[in-house]
């Protein structure tokens, strides 16, 4: 068993071989508790990547020198959370990892891209549309305007983490579907020669419709981030409104807040 401070190396014939745990019986902080914030974090940094398996709960027991009850709970704990899946006959695998994206005037693609999430979109519709009055207003637009929608659907890993819908000026830029599939929205209205400047954006939580939990393969009922954002060159002129849904299971809003001197 590894004494307080101890590094235990988990050995053969799992994905944690290479890597070392540090226990400290010592700390207030449970030992479960410990191994499940290691874990997450090999898996958030790529030292665990999707399909690695961990092996079943005596075997990591008995390689991290943990009584079953502990690993079973730290083990529930990324099951929970959707980063780890029991597999019967197999044992404990990795399925993904959490998407934290800073909060700034950045585009999901390049924020992917970024945190090495190998970024892939489907086009759902791209094509003209009358704007609706919420669009209008985000645009500085008159209501019934023609305005490019997009719909989008982003995945990383194989798997879907965002629905995107997006309405744009349609003569800001020729927005091409197999362009908007091999890069992101940001990266071509830069290459317009559009240059984004700043950006509202709301935040906010809601239930999956049972369109948008079949998109995303979740259960109808099951909680989605929002975000709303009307993006803004350097001239002040609204280029961009967007309203997106993300999967909470799979996506996260990294803030960082300042105390007012």
């Amino acid at each position: 068993m590894p004494r307080t401070g101890d590094r235990t190396r988990a050995t053969s014939g799992s994905a944690l071989d290479a890597l070392d745990f540090t226990l400290d019986r010592s700390s207030p902080v449970p030992l479960y508790h410990q191994l499940s914030q290691q874990l997450e974090a090999a898996i958030e940094q790529g030292a665990l990547t999707p399909g690695n398996l961990l092996g079943n709960e005596i075997d990591l027991s008995t390689r991290l020198g943990l009584s079953r009850p502990t690993v079973r709970q730290a083990i529930q704990s990324l099951v929970d959370k959707g980063l780890l899946v029991r597999r019967r006959g197999v044992g404990t695998q990795v399925v993904h990892s959490q998407v934290k994206r800073p909060l700034e005037l950045s585009s999901l693609y390049d924020d992917l891209e970024a945190a090495g999430q190998g970024p892939t979109t489907h086009v759902v519709r791209n094509e003209r549309v009358p704007a609706t009055a919420d669009v209008a207003a985000a645009l500085g637009i008159p209501e019934g305007a023609e305005v490019t929608l997009l719909e989008r659907l982003r995945s990383t890993h194989g798997q879907p983490v965002a629905f995107l819908c997006n309405y744009l000026p349609p003569a800001l830029l020729d927005l091409d579907t197999a362009r908007l599939e091999g890069t992101g929205l940001y990266r071509l209205l830069r290459a317009a020669g559009v240059t984004l400047h700043s950006a509202r954006q709301t935040i906010g939580a809601r239930s999956a419709t049972a369109e948008e939990a079949t998109l995303l393969a979740e259960r109808a009922g099951a909680a989605l981030l929002t975000m709303q954002r009307t993006a803004y060159d350097d001239t002040g002129r609204a280029v961009e409104y967007g309203t997106h849904v993300y999967r909470a299971s799979r996506y996260a809003f990294d803030f960082r807040l300042l105390v007012r001197p």
